[in-house]
């Protein structure tokens, strides 16, 4: 059996993280709600494996981050784990530090779309994670917020997805006050794609991985590497670099593919190519 076959979690219901493949879409629980979903050591490494695994799994087209019940997506960082690492000295500290960030780079080198549902609160290194994902849908109900600076720490890590997201102004705001803002104003800023009630959750992250699951994977990989790799660039580069692109798009099987159906009026087939 391949790993795009199993329909069901692969790991027991109180695992840290469990894993459940629905048609062309790879759902990821964070699974501690008594914690708030927080990230300790062991789940970070296991959701990086969960996400290398998602990665190479050529029938998936996206993956779905959410946490387990309805309080919290991801309030961040175990704070016990992290005093456990201090313990260990400054270079442990700092490597367990460096895991988050080694996630956060994890989800911005995947090559599926990565879709976050968002169904309770997302702090501290929870919002980071919020903003590493490629799209956001959330309960309208949820907290948003960065409150590290009122524990006398700034959050630096978070800061690079975040400054990707959203404004400049907005974002220092955010990390300098640690003001929570609710869902409406999450998505007037851009965090969210949509905030919807509570019980169309569910409901509205199923349309959107619909959506993602009737393109292209070989697109859908191609054209996410492109943005997230020439977002930075000066603007006469980033047309140079995506022209090249946009070549190497039009040669690929999937484009043939896609022409052909649309001028015989039928569904694309696509080959993953």
């Amino acid at each position: 059996m391949n790993e795009s076959s199993f329909s069901g979690p692969v790991a027991a219901p109180d695992a840290l993280l469990l894993e459940e493949t629905k048609g062309h879409a790879r759902w990821l629980t964070l699974n501690r709600p008594a914690q708030r979903n927080s990230l300790s050591p062991e789940l970070i490494s296991l959701l990086r494996e969960a996400l290398r695994r998602a990665d190479q799994d050529p029938n998936l087209r996206c993956i779905v981050l959410t946490g387990a019940g309805d309080r919290a997506f991801c309030a961040g960082a175990d704070l016990g784990s992290a005093a456990s690492a201090a313990e260990g000295g400054l270079l442990a500290a700092h490597e367990a530090r460096r895991s988050y960030a080694g996630l956060l780079l994890d989800l911005w080198r995947s090559g599926k779309t990565i879709v976050a549902m968002v169904n309770g609160a997302a702090l501290a290194g929870g919002l980071g994670l919020l903003a590493a994902c490629d799209l956001a849908v959330s309960a309208d109900d949820v907290k948003f917020g960065l409150p590290e600076i009122d524990l006398g720490l700034f959050p630096y890590m978070a800061l690079a997805p975040l400054t990707r997201v959203i404004g400049r102004r907005i974002a220092l705001e955010l990390l300098l006050t640690g003001r929570k803002i609710d869902a409406a104003e999450a998505r007037s800023i851009g965090l969210l794609n949509r905030a919807v009630p509570r019980e169309s959750l569910r409901a509205a992250t199923d349309e959107l991985v619909t959506a993602l699951s009737s393109k292209s994977p070989a697109i859908l990989r191609l054209g996410r590497r492109a943005f997230h790799l020439t977002e930075g660039l000066p603007y006469e580069q980033q047309l140079e670099a995506l022209c090249a692109q946009l070549s190497i798009n039009a040669l690929s099987d999937d484009t043939m593919e896609g022409l052909s159906a649309f001028f015989e009026k039928r569904a694309p087939e696509w080959k993953g190519r």
